[in-house]
């Protein structure tokens, strides 16, 4: 790995966000569990940072088929210690609106076909899951949305589906039953991948829609035109997020694997 492909925090989410680097180069990284998407390596307030887009540059993966354990285990070979995910998202919980943004503090997991661990043989292992988001990213995180984007929700729980189809209205009900507040089909296993490397995950949510039920019909290009609405607001809320977290952690995320072990 050259000194230069080496990155401190990355930032996981779709096409658009490359602006936030500058002096970009771009690395290959191959992984034992594939190659992911050409991840861009550059600078942001003084930090070295890598962006991946999740879906390939040309958002041609859908969600159930990304190769989740290449994408998180080519950030740890870079060096990460830090990821920011971005995620559009459904609204279930009635007060929140489209373009609202929203961090989440928990969530669900309802994805049915994914691998979902780096851990299949021995040592057997179990990360604790009490903080899947890492509660000092996150803190960073609200601070910088509130302050750029006045509908900031600083918690929320996020139910993951499958995918590529939307829920129907009755699941949607039984999730809103379970207190789900948003729904998406990306942050699992990415949360848990990156816990069981050690590196802090968090997320940050701008709600595309209302969630299915609530309103007649779902469109992907009704989702498209609020992401490209919160484009410049995600920006500015990533960028003073990265140029104010500290290099050194003091969050449970560096020692997710200490105790998490069976020793035989």
């Amino acid at each position: 790995m050259r000194a230069s492909h080496r990155a401190d925090i990355a930032v996981i989410g779709g096409t658009g966000l490359e602006a936030l680097l500058k002096n970009t180069t771009q690395a290959q990284v191959g992984t034992p569990y594939g190659f992911p998407p050409s991840i861009s390596l550059g600078e942001v307030n003084g930090k070295m940072v890598a962006f991946l887009p999740r879906h390939g540059v040309h958002h041609s993966v859908p969600p159930h088929k990304v190769n989740y354990r290449a994408n998180i285990y080519a950030l740890h070979q870079l060096g990460v210690k830090r990821i920011i995910a971005t995620n559009a998202v459904g609204a279930i919980n009635l007060n929140f609106k489209p373009g609202d943004v929203v961090i989440p503090h928990d969530l669900i997991d309802f994805t049915k076909l994914r691998p979902t661990t780096f851990y299949d043989e021995a040592p057997v292992t179990h990360v604790d899951a009490t903080q899947l988001y890492c509660p000092e990213t996150r803190r960073f995180l609200v601070e910088a949305s509130k302050k750029h984007e006045p509908r900031t929700w600083s918690d929320g729980i996020l139910v993951c589906t499958e995918g590529p189809r939307y829920e129907t209205p009755a699941e949607i009900r039984m999730f809103r039953q379970l207190g789900c507040d948003v729904v998406g089909m990306t942050s699992v296993p990415e949360a848990v991948l990156s816990m069981e490397l050690e590196m802090c995950y968090a997320g940050i949510c701008f709600v595309s829609n209302m969630a299915a039920g609530i309103k007649e019909r779902l469109t992907t290009r009704e989702v498209s035109e609020v992401a490209k609405e919160k484009m410049l607001v995600l920006q500015k809320i990533l960028k003073e997020t990265i140029g104010n977290l500290p290099l050194d952690r003091s969050c449970p995320c560096a020692h997710a694997l200490r105790d998490a072990r069976f020793q035989g």
